[in-house]
């Protein structure tokens, strides 16, 4: 399991989606199990900005499925192949 935590970048768009961009390429070319990203619990915003990005056509060819940690609000698992 690899780990991105978010929370040095969470104003800025290009910045979250090319820092998620980078951390399923490097997943999937490395054959990473799972992506654990970390928005945060905070007010949602940021974790609702990154579960848009990975449902993008692109990106979503990386990964089998993502789901949101039912123990952990904060945090999002994505699953590879």
């Amino acid at each position: 399991m690899e780990t991105l935590d978010l929370h040095g970048v969470f104003r800025d768009d290009r910045a979250i989606y090319r820092t998620v961009q980078q951390a399923l390429f490097r997943c999937s070319a490395t054959g990473v199990d799972v992506l654990q990203i970390i928005p945060g619990r905070g007010s949602g915003t940021l974790k609702h900005r990154v579960m848009a990005f990975l449902e993008q056509r692109q990106l979503r060819r990386l990964y089998a499925r993502v789901e949101e940690d039912p123990d952990n609000a904060g945090r999002i698992l994505v699953h590879f192949r």
